[in-house]
């Protein structure tokens, strides 16, 4: 068995002990999205996997972004109610239905877009190119891999924006 170096130890600890971190961070932006907006944002975040991979039932949905399905179905109904997206008949299965996001739907996520695209514009506005163009590249990466490694559970399954073959617009 090779042994691992020290300093790769050292920043793979490093790396361990900033995840959390990264967690808690994640978790505080989207408590203060939530108190800060009106709209239910977890409903919206809904949309960014039925545009990337097109029309899905509800089961499937709720268990691609990994949540429980009374949640997702309430999400589910807020964003129907909203006419953020309708049901479709399945054409597999006429009594069960899917979901499409409706032009509604894609405004409200292009809004969530440019939210996201410009706080992080913000955050970052002191770095160079190279920088940004590196965290992203690496923690690009780095998602692919954590998500590859883990057994059974596919990679919150949505491809990126950048390599969706079906963008549903």
């Amino acid at each position: 068995m090779q042994q691992t170096p020290p300093d790769r130890l050292t920043e793979v600890r490093r790396l361990s002990e900033q995840l959390p971190r990264f967690m808690r961070v994640v978790h505080a932006l989207k408590t203060q999205a939530a108190r800060a907006d009106s709209r239910d944002r977890a409903a919206l975040v809904l949309l960014f996997p039925l545009v990337r991979i097109g029309p899905l039932r509800q089961g499937a949905l709720a268990e691609l972004v990994h949540a429980d399905p009374s949640t997702v179905s309430r999400h589910v109904a807020a964003l129907v109610e909203q006419g953020l997206v309708r049901r479709v008949a399945d054409e597999s299965d006429g009594r069960a239905s899917r979901l499409v996001v409706t032009e509604a739907g894609h405004a409200a996520l292009e809004s969530l877009r440019r939210e996201r695209e410009n706080h992080l514009a913000e955050v970052t506005a002191d770095w160079d190119a190279d920088d940004l163009a590196s965290l992203t590249s690496l923690f690009g990466r780095f998602l692919d891999d954590l998500s590859a490694a883990l057994p059974g559970v596919p990679d919150a399954g949505v491809p990126t924006d950048s390599d969706s073959p079906r963008e549903n617009r």
